[in-house]
């Protein structure tokens, strides 16, 4: 299969974000949000996205105004039923995954693909959830979508070589790198990542350093473009906790048992970026 038109479900910055890749490969991209408002929210991402590379001259604004053209927005699932690949990018929550996934199974056409941008849930219990197990994989972007290079592809145990392949070659024609990984929590990068992040926590609470220092010192001695305070605050503190209780659960190794001041941070709804304050504070 050859993708032609894509539907993507999510109203945060990765569902705008993947829009922009997908239509950037020359897909029909259909972005569906359960509302007009979160759905017109998400246009305007992704517009303020296409200006900036506009302004970096990484791209002319006939190119932006073509890609936009190639996006429709929509709150009806039903409007996704001739996509030939639907990903979902919704709350890491696999109950509410598998409700969507469940209600997609029965809209699109029988020989579509359903991926997932899950960056830790089972891929394999969202499968289960369709009558298509063959055809759902996960496909991992990484924020910001249009330009982070790598796509996690997570092949389960139900999914065909068909299915992976044409992902794999959709991947590609978006200009990412594609690496296939096993149906494992966490994956590679955030099975990796998140333990590190998780420690810069622990090192602030016991005193070792400010989360200022922690971020120049593993910038300026790793080499890392981002430290781990700015890069939690830029996932999400909630997403953060997310994925930790995810792994925590799947392993259980107190590595993953996510930092109590991550959940106190949360719980007064510092969230990072996305809320205007997290580890620290954002004026706009």
């Amino acid at each position: 299969m050859t993708v032609q038109r894509v539907g993507i479900l999510g109203s945060g910055i990765m569902g705008s974000g993947i829009a922009q890749v997908a239509a950037s490969s020359g897909a029909d991209v259909v972005l569906r949000s359960r509302s007009r408002e979160s759905a017109e929210h998400m246009l305007e991402a992704l517009r303020a996205s296409l200006a900036k590379q506009v302004a970096k001259e990484k791209c002319t604004q006939a190119n932006a105004d073509e890609l936009l053209s190639r996006i429709t927005l929509t709150c009806d699932l039903n409007d996704l039923a001739d996509c030939d690949l639907v990903i979902e990018s919704v709350v890491e929550n696999l109950e509410v995954k598998q409700q969507l996934f469940r209600q997609l199974d029965a809209v699109m056409k029988h020989d579509a693909i359903l991926a997932t941008n899950t960056s830790t849930l089972s891929v394999f219990a969202l499968a289960s959830a369709t009558n298509r197990p063959d055809r759902v994989c996960g496909v991992h972007f990484f924020n910001p979508a249009p330009s982070m290079s790598l796509v996690e592809i997570v092949r389960t145990l139900s999914v065909s070589d068909a299915t992976i392949t044409t992902v794999t070659e959709f991947t590609v024609a978006c200009g990412k790198d594609a690496v296939i990984v096993a149906d494992e929590a966490g994956f590679v990068v955030n099975a990796l990542l998140f333990p590190y992040l998780n420690d810069a926590v622990r090192l602030v609470e016991k005193g070792v350093a400010t989360e200022a220092d922690v971020d120049t010192a593993m910038k300026g001695g790793c080499g890392f473009p981002m430290g781990p305070f700015a890069l939690l605050d830029l996932i999400g503190l909630d997403t953060s906790v997310a994925i930790l209780d995810a792994l925590f659960n799947a392993f259980g190794d107190d590595k993953y048992r996510a930092r109590p001041t991550l959940r106190e941070l949360v719980a007064t709804g510092r969230l990072g970026r996305k809320s205007g304050a997290g580890f620290y504070v954002y004026t706009s």
